[in-house]
């Protein structure tokens, strides 16, 4: 019985682990990277980018090595270095959405700005 439930209380975290961290729809990477990062840090390495990439951009097998030349060899050096033009806000802009799924090109948060 307590190894019945322990089972389920593991994958009852299991699948909320999965829902926190998937990739809302048509989110850039860049939008993604700014929520994993915000709620639960950069450890160093690409865990968020490859969380996108596995969901989002599953033809993408040379992407780190892109992101890697453009200066970015974590989560959070992607944000800082290929991702350097995020406006000055207070609170994160929500996604404005890719218009091909899978695109490294962020979304345009103009768009978004001048529709608020």
């Amino acid at each position: 019985m307590a190894d019945e439930m322990s089972r389920a209380v593991e994958r009852e975290i299991a699948d909320l682990a999965e829902r926190l961290t998937a990739p809302g729809r048509d989110e850039c990477l860049r939008c993604f990277l700014l929520r994993m990062i915000t709620e639960f840090g950069c450890d160093g390495t690409y865990r968020w980018t490859v969380r996108w990439r596995d969901v989002c951009a599953t033809r993408a097998g040379g992407l780190l090595n892109q992101l890697g030349r453009r200066g970015g060899c974590c989560d959070c050096e992607v944000l800082m270095n290929v991702f350097p033009d995020y406006p000055p806000v207070s609170v994160a802009l929500p996604c404005a959405g890719v218009p091909r799924p899978g695109s490294l090109r962020p979304c345009d948060l103009r768009r978004l700005r001048k529709s608020a």
